[in-house]
């Protein structure tokens, strides 16, 4: 039987904001193998009846079930429309319609804006990262068939209808590069309103806008004073319409967050409390009019999906006491989020929790690795009886919370860890025999869990916790197998575009608050943009989206981005070298000299073989939209880079010229050794690894690549050697010793228990998770095929080592589950796996000695084992390997 399922709009369920013509998608069922769509019809309605048809395709003749448009439609503005689809395969089979899908519009044009930005605050409070509150009462007299509200913050907000929070949203608007794009969100409030009196309410904080950030703290980096803006569309039965907006008539206070920042935690202040203040009725005659805010409605930009929420919560695991006489709460996994608790005291009782990542070696608190960062929790009880708090403006990075202070008796019961991160459809998953390996893979997820709030942050807990572009570049791919993250990573990258120099140069954090406007890093040069592997998420980034969703779009709106970000490295590169000014380097890699955080290899090599690899992806990436011209232009300059590289970074012989793991492992990954000297490179790779008696000695750029550049030549047994070493420095090492993240540093926590560094030494810190690709591409072995991207078609190749017993993974692409599990008994591997309805797939076996049943698929045997092209359905296939 087949069956249209899940429809989606922009990789969305439930879009909220959309401004312009959206893509549709969906996945399809059948029991049938082989099964190819060949027709689809799409309707549109502004009815879930579907009897008020704006759109209609017709019969398609396509096979075509993602990135499909609607030609011609484009959506009016605060209006709520469903979509559903039918489809014929290639054995005649016609579904039903789907069940329907839906999604709100945004406002299609910003001229459309008619409310102001306003505040509770005075230029006075520059300085001050408190609380404040703005409400309005209105009056609704008709029957409401559709309400809209558009909001967003200069801040951090939470909206109230009726004194209901509206909508899920954690840290919204969230972080953007605010003086050229500011998110705002689209609710549904019809439910929320009622006819006669009704109240609107907004709760306002410092947030990323104002709060003190960065290396040396600075305030108010995008403004002085946090605000608000709203606006309602109310659609009457009568056919009548009003739009109710954000004004200086709003009125405003203070609210009881007394402090609230990123980097510092929240103090509360309970007996500030005013009751009913977002209800209507409520006196506020001793509140302040507003101010009116003067800012562009220019910058305003819908957000449709990929909030931030809450998750997930965990309970406490224990309460314990420290050598030291602390009261400690563990909540078993290092997350990023923050804590509620229950609470009965009496008036200026307090709550004081300390959030922290690791215990010392004593078994102590350490607080040392957050710098000055003070992740704590103050509130102040104002004796009304038992209460429930969590905070409004901030987010922590830990573990465990040292109990400074609580009032009553400390029961495990009483508090709640909420894990917080932007919203995105778990995808992958990742289990094998070896529970070292399973323990890896959590703790990879849970690196992408506390980092992927809003921003790709480097670490969630210090003081830092910016968008680093290396980090999120290294690990895009991963990320991408793990989680759906189309619409966090295009996000982001709009404000990479929006924050580049207009020479080109891409800046070391995005959002951008390093270049003219807080003092850098002392280990940073004035200029903080354009190091390589780092300003290459430019071009990786949009390429490995395109790679795994097969969508243009990202091309498309990247595409001046990237080609800027070349003809910068073009512009400084002499005689094919490329290096500009400070680089990173194999960043914190163990072969630096003592005292450096930069690795071995020369930066030279590293750049060159970045700006490489870079010009190919674009290059390629402008051929798949069609601009020619582009791609023989960029296709010769990737070709004259890799002849530098060859000829400068080896011998004659056939030797790098920096002998160093990560020298080899960028040439070979990146396809820059000349032909015949890649078995001997791939070889020199392994020697460098047997001298260090089989462990790596990379920083962020060799290690994404290493298991790779070893498995692709031949050296699979050496890969699964390198992944499943347990002493430091290896990714076991750090699980032995009770990560339940991926850290910073190799030996964050040295094997005598003692701490890598207190300055640079986070225990959440998702780059090295980078392997996880590995796991899911060779050891499963679902690959994507760049002829066919978005797997559309695509490749299995599992290979079996390390000793497992089984292994097996799922990944969810955009036309279904995809998922393989081997098993093995002796030399006898036996190979499930299953293809999603209107895609194929080629299976590759290597290393097989024969095919003992094949379930029907046709096996060509060439130089890398067996092949054999599939459509789609399940498959059992057994075989024996050499």
């Amino acid at each position: 039987m087949l069956k249209v399922n899940e429809v989606k709009i922009n990789y969305l369920k439930e879009p909220m904001g959309i401004t312009d013509s959206p893509q549709f998608s969906w996945i399809l069922d059948s029991d049938k193998k082989n099964v190819v769509q060949c027709a689809y019809r799409l309707q549109i309605s502004t009815m879930q009846s579907f009897d008020a048809l704006v759109y209609d395709s017709q019969k398609v003749d396509n096979e075509e079930s993602a990135h499909v448009f609607a030609d011609g439609f484009l959506p009016e503005s605060a209006t709520k429309y469903f979509v559903r689809v039918k489809v014929l395969d290639n054995h005649g089979e016609e579904t039903a319609y789907s069940e329907p899908a839906a999604f709100l519009s945004g406002l299609i044009s910003n001229d459309e804006w008619k409310a102001s930005f306003i505040s509770a605050e005075s230029k006075e409070d520059t300085n001050h990262s408190k609380g404040t509150y703005l409400r309005k009462e209105l009056t609704i007299n008709k029957k409401l068939k559709q309400a809209t509200a558009y909001t967003t913050a200069l801040g951090l907000y939470h909206f109230y209808v009726n004194g209901e929070k509206v909508g899920e949203d954690q840290m919204a608007p969230g972080w953007t590069s605010y003086e050229n794009r500011l998110l705002y969100q689209t609710h549904d409030i019809t439910s929320c309103l009622k006819e006669g009196d009704n109240a609107l309410g907004a709760h306002i904080g410092a947030g990323w806008y104002k709060g003190a950030m960065g290396f040396q703290r600075k305030q108010s980096i995008y403004g002085k004073q946090a605000g608000f803006l709203c606006q309602i569309h109310l659609q009457y039965e009568d056919g009548s319409n009003e739009i109710v907006i954000s004004d200086d008539s709003w009125l405003g206070c203070e609210s009881p967050v007394v402090f609230s920042e990123i980097y510092d935690g929240e103090i509360y202040d309970a007996n500030l409390e005013q009751n009913g203040w977002n209800l209507p009725g409520f006196n506020d005659s001793h509140w302040q009019r507003s101010e009116a805010l003067l800012v562009d409605h220019k910058i305003l930009v819908a957000q449709p999906g990929c909030k931030v929420k809450k998750i997930e919560s965990l309970p406490v695991q224990k309460i314990f006491k420290t050598p030291q006489g602390d009261t400690v709460i563990d909540f078993g996994q290092n997350l990023t989020g923050w804590i509620s608790f229950k609470v009965n005291g009496k008036s200026g009782e307090k709550v004081i929790l300390n959030c922290f990542e690791v215990l010392d070696k004593d078994g102590n608190v350490y607080l040392d690795n957050l710098r000055t960062a003070k992740e704590t929790l103050e509130y102040i009880c104002n004796g009304d009886g038992k209460t429930i708090y969590e905070p409004n403006f901030t987010f922590q990075g830990f573990r465990y919370a040292k109990v400074a202070s609580y009032p009553g008796e400390l029961l495990a019961e009483n508090f709640t860890a909420y894990v917080v991160h932007s919203d995105m459809e778990e995808t992958g998953t990742f289990s094998c025999s070896n529970p070292d390996l399973n323990q890896l893979q959590h703790n990879i997820t849970w690196g992408l869990k506390g980092n992927f709030l809003d921003v790709p942050t480097d670490c969630p807990q210090r003081d830092e916790r910016l968008g680093w572009t290396g980090d999120a570049q290294i690990f895009c791919r991963t990320a991408s197998y793990i989680m759906d993250t189309y619409t966090f990573f295009s996000k982001w990258l709009k404000d990479l575009s929006a924050d580049q120099t207009p020479e080109g140069g891409v800046p070391h954090v995005i959002p951008d608050i390093l270049n003219g406007v807080i003092d850098p890093d002392p280990h940073m040069a004035q200029e903080a943009h354009s190091a390589t592997a780092w300003a290459d998420a430019a071009v990786i980034n949009p390429w490995t989206l395109y790679l795994v969703y097969g969508d243009k779009k990202i091309i498309h709106n990247q595409y001046q981005s990237m080609k800027a970000w070349i003809d910068f490295m073009t512009d400084h590169s002499v005689d094919g070298i490329w290096s500009y000014k400070q680089q990173f380097g194999d960043w914190v890699a163990l072969d630096a000299e003592e005292g450096s955080y930069l690795g071995a290899t020369p930066n030279e090599l590293i750049c060159t073989a970045y700006y490489a690899y870079s010009s190919g992806l674009f290059a390629k990436m402008a051929k798949a939209i069609g601009m020619d011209e582009d791609y023989q232009t960029y296709w010769q300059l990737h070709k004259d880079i890799v002849s530098v590289f060859k000829k400068n970074f080896f011998t004659e012989d056939g030797l790098m010229t920096a002998q160093t793991q990560t020298a080899h492992i960028v040439a070979l990954y990146f396809d820059l050794v000349p032909e015949k000297y890649k078995e001997q490179t791939a070889k020199s790779l392994v020697a460098l690894l047997e001298k260090e008696n089989g462990h790596l000695v990379t920083g962020f750029v060799g290690t994404p690549y290493f298991c790779h550049a070893l498995s692709e030549n031949g050296y699979t047994k050496e890969a699964y050697d390198l992944l499943l070493k347990d002493d430091f420095p290896s990714w076991l090492y750090q699980i032995r010793k009770g990560a339940t993240t991926i850290w910073e540093h190799w030996d964050g926590i040295k094997e005598d228990g003692s701490m890598w560094s207190a300055d640079m030494n986070s225990f959440n810190h998702y780059a090295y998770g980078a392997i996880g690709d590995w796991l899911y591409r060779v050891v499963v072995g679902i690959e994507a095929d760049e002829q066919e991207p978005g797997y559309k078609h695509f490749m299995i190749s599992p290979h079996i080592g390390g000793g497992l017993a089984y292994a097996k993974g799922t990944f969810k692409s955009v036309y279904g589950e995809i998922s393989v599990h081997w098993q093995r008994d002796g030399k006898t591997i036996q190979l499930e796996f299953t293809v999603p309805v209107n895609t194929t797939a080629t299976l590759v076996l290597p290393e097989i000695d024969q095919i003992i049943t094949d379930d029907g698929i046709k096996f060509i045997k060439n130089e890398d084992g067996y092949e054999g092209v599939v459509g789609s359905g399940d498959y059992l296939v057994t075989y024996t390997i050499l």
